[in-house]
């Protein structure tokens, strides 16, 4: 990452630690906000990340920064895996992930648990298909939380990545500045709890190296097969690797 961006500027607590409280604050609004902050489109973006996992016909699945779950239930709905793992730091966002799943069929087959991607706590070569959306650009130390998933990602296993990138053609960068730098944050200070989560979140974007730049440090950490796919004029990206 070019600079280290923090949620709470004026805290002494480390990354991870801030970013914890940061979800924890706007879980309960969370999904809402995603709707309005991406006008729909990270719906279809999480399709196509369901579709490339499957191909692989994964039977257990790792589910990274999941969130309140809404990639790792799409995961047992429409793929034949018998094991679903939604990982978070925030518990808050795990709570909102598991009344999703209450009372549900699926239930039985998608566990939600409290962990550090950066310390998984899984054996080497344990996971068919392991996924991260919009929360790699939250890890602390990036290559390390790389080399944990690399490390317990299975032989020829997928790793899938959709992430928020800068596009590089006019108008969209400067469409995607104007959104980024100040309608996300308007938004996040009208309708969230936190008045400052949205611009951590803006701003940790715009500096996340994204494209050639993240497939080299994914290639550095051993993975294989790197692939980038920008979605929806280079407003995110998602990328493809093997082990």
């Amino acid at each position: 990452m070019k600079k280290k961006v923090t949620p709470y500027k004026s805290s002494s607590e480390g990354k991870k630690k801030q970013v914890e409280q940061m979800f924890d604050t706007i879980s309960e609004n969370y999904d809402g906000m995603n709707r309005v902050i991406s006008l729909g489109t990270d719906v279809s973006w999480r399709k196509k990340v369901i579709k490339l996992a499957a191909e692989k016909k994964p039977k257990n699945i790792l589910d990274i920064a999941t969130g309140t779950g809404d990639l790792a239930i799409q995961f047992a709905e429409n793929t034949e895996a018998d094991r679903i793992i939604g990982l978070d730091l925030s518990d808050g966002m795990l709570s909102m992930a598991r009344k999703k799943v209450a009372g549900k069929p699926i239930s039985k087959k998608i566990e939600f648990i409290q962990g550090d991607s950066e310390a998984l706590p899984f054996e080497d070569n344990f996971f068919d298909a392991i996924t991260v959306s919009f929360g790699i650009r939250n890890f602390e130390n990036l290559e390390k939380g790389l080399s944990e998933i690399f490390r317990v990602l299975r032989k020829d296993g997928i790793f899938v990545i959709l992430e928020t990138s800068v596009p590089t053609k006019f108008p969209f960068k400067q469409g995607y500045y104007v959104h980024t730098k100040y309608v996300l944050p308007f938004l996040g200070r009208m309708f969230s709890k936190d008045k400052v989560a949205y611009q951590y979140l803006s701003e940790s974007a715009s500096v996340f190296p994204f494209g050639q730049e993240l497939n080299n440090i994914l290639r550095k950490i051993g993975f294989k097969e790197v692939d980038n796919k920008p979605q929806t004029f280079g407003v995110a990206t998602i990328y493809t690797a093997t082990k």
